[in-house]
């Protein structure tokens, strides 16, 4: 799984943008109210959700397929 080194805290719209598992702010709250994002194996439906260092976050596509990244501290 591939690591991502952010500095913390961040939320979780922020961390999409900055993992590039979205191009921009709307995209990212389009994930994660539309169900596609997932925080170690849990829906997470809250924009605002502070990662931690460790988390995994997976995000899918309408077809199951997804691509995850770990949260690591700079």
């Amino acid at each position: 799984m591939e690591e991502f080194p952010v500095r913390l805290p961040i939320k979780l719209g922020q961390f999409l943008k900055l993992a590039s598992l979205a191009e921009h702010g709307a995209e990212a709250r389009s994930l994660i109210t539309e169900g596609y994002v997932y925080v170690n194996g849990e829906l997470e439906m809250r924009r605002t959700h502070q990662l931690s260092d460790g988390d995994e976050v997976r995000v899918e596509d309408r077809f199951g397929n997804g691509t995850a990244i770990r949260v690591v501290s700079e």
